[in-house]
Order: structure tokens, then C-alpha cells, then sequence
């Protein structure tokens, strides 16, 4: 397995919950610094290195989950796949409120060609069947595709920031919220919001970089394949395996390369037929 780090060693982003008092607005901030630091060990780890313009673009991606799943329960699981049109690639980013952990990776290969670039979300409470929405966006700024997000499935106004260097904020319309005040937000406005609003903390929330991958959820993918047993072994892994030593299994959801060997798989097998 190639990885870069366990996520017991990742840097926790700490992600600030506040209310905007007298403009009924949530505000949700974090440093992502660090966060990125683990984002690009990992993608060096992978030995990926996306162009500029990509790696901005899945950077403000994971900053957008993140902070949107900051302002949702604590049960619940959001992923998001994005595919834009120009430049042709679909985004994937999640974030587990139960665990913490953030991950996603950027596709563009076998990228299907459309008239607009779309937006898929996904919703999990804890024990519930998941919630979908798909909405058309426009432009290739991902803050920006965040915030024609909440305007057309959220069904309220929202505005993102990177008011300082790595540091972002997302500013969500409440019942009651003085919607004039929030369009008129500029960079320069939320850079100075703590001297001009009054913000009251509602909570810190801690995340992390981390898929929740597993070689285990790799043997569990491949194990409906692996066909019945007989005195041969497992009759579908002759046809997975063929000559080769071992099998290069991609996460789809991080991109961590897995080298599946055959009889750690087979006995993993072995044991699971025994529960």
C-alpha cells in the first residue's frame, strides 16, 4: 500500500462555527495550512501531481466540503462529485462529521463530454437512506460552483472567502438573515468581520485529512469475485490474478494505490467464510 501517513498522524484542522449576530448568518472558518500539507504528502505518496489549475480547483474543493459538512450535524456525511466541462474533469471530495475525516481526488480520464457542468450531493444521516441533488453550474471557480450550490439545492444564499492565504470562510443565510448585508460582503469586508459584526462561537470541530481505506474494504471489493471454493482455491481469482504476483487496486475515492497479494486475499477469505 502506498500512503502517506496514518491517520492517527494527520493534522487536525480545527473548523470555527460562529453567529452573526443581528445578520442571522452562519459563519464557518478554518486554516487549511496544515491540512494541505497531508493533502500533498499524500498525493506524493500516490505519485500524483496535478496541474495548477486542477489543484487549486480539488484544494477549494475539500475546503468546500469542509466547511459545509462544519455547518450540518454531527451524524451526517456529505460527498460531492462535480463535473466540469472547461477544464473536462469530474471532482470527488467527502467528509465524514463522525469520523472527521476529509479525502478526494480529481478525474480526467474517461470524463464524460455534456452541454453543462453539473453538480451531484450527496447526504447521509447516521442509519438513513442517503439524499441527492443535482444542479447545473456555471464557471470553473469552485467556491464559486459551492455557492450555486446552496443557492439552487440549499435554497438559500451562501458566500465563500479566502480572506488571508489558506484561510477560508463560508458565510450561510439563517431564517430571518439581512440578505443585502451578505451579497455586499466583499474579501476585504469578512478580513475585518470580527471588528465590524458581533460573532458568537457555537462550536469548534476538528478534521482531518483521511479516506478510511483500508486493505480489508479492498478484500471486501474483490471478494464477490473471487468466485466458490475448491481444491484449486478460489475459482475467480485464477482469472484476477492470471500470472501476476499481485494486483495494483486503486481507492476511487483518494486514489491510494493497494498491491493486493493473492494468499493474504485467499485467507482473508477463508476466515470471512468461517463467521
Amino acid at each position: 500500500m502506498e500512503q502517506a501517513l496514518a491517520e492517527d498522524d494527520a493534522i487536525s484542522l480545527e473548523v470555527r462555527c460562529y453567529f452573526v449576530r443581528g445578520r442571522n448568518a452562519l459563519l464557518v472558518r478554518g486554516a487549511f495550512s496544515g491540512f494541505f500539507m497531508d493533502y500533498y504528502l499524500h498525493l506524493l505518496a500516490c505519485g500524483v501531481k496535478h496541474p495548477e489549475g486542477l489543484d487549486r480547483m480539488l484544494k477549494e474543493a475539500l475546503v468546500g466540503v469542509s466547511l459545509h459538512g462544519a455547518s450540518r450535524p454531527r451524524n451526517e456525511r456529505h460527498a460531492w462529485t462535480v463535473n466540469f466541462q472547461h477544464p473536462l474533469a469530474n471532482f470527488f471530495v467527502a467528509v465524514d462529521n463522525t469520523t472527521g475525516g476529509v479525502t478526494g481526488r480529481v478525474f480526467t480520464e474517461d470524463v464524460r463530454r455534456g452541454e453543462r457542468s453539473l453538480f451531484y450531493a450527496q447526504a447521509q444521516k447516521h442509519l438513513e437512506a442517503p439524499r441527492q441533488s443535482a444542479v447545473e453550474i456555471e464557471g470553473v471557480d469552485f467556491l464559486r460552483a459551492v455557492e450555486q450550490f446552496y443557492g439552487q439545492s440549499e435554497q438559500r444564499m451562501a458566500r465563500c472567502f479566502e480572506p488571508q492565504a489558506e484561510d477560508y470562510v463560508l458565510i450561510s443565510a439563517q431564517p430571518g438573515c439581512d440578505l443585502a448585508w451578505l451579497e455586499g460582503l466583499t474579501e476585504e469586508g469578512v478580513r475585518h468581520l470580527d471588528q465590524s459584526e458581533v460573532l458568537s462561537l457555537l462550536e469548534t470541530r476538528s478534521y482531518h485529512w483521511g479516506c478510511g481505506c483500508t486493505l480489508e474494504r479492498i478484500y471486501q471489493v474483490l471478494g464477490p469475485h473471487a468466485g466458490e471454493l475448491g481444491d484449486g482455491g478460489f475459482a475467480g481469482l485464477g482469472e484476477l490474478f492470471g500470472e501476476d504476483p499481485f494486483l495494483k487496486v486503486t481507492c476511487p475515492r483518494c486514489g491510494t494505490l493497494y498491491r493486493v497479494q493473492r494468499e493474504p486475499l485467499e485467507a482473508w477469505l477463508v476466515e470471512e467464510g468461517k463467521r
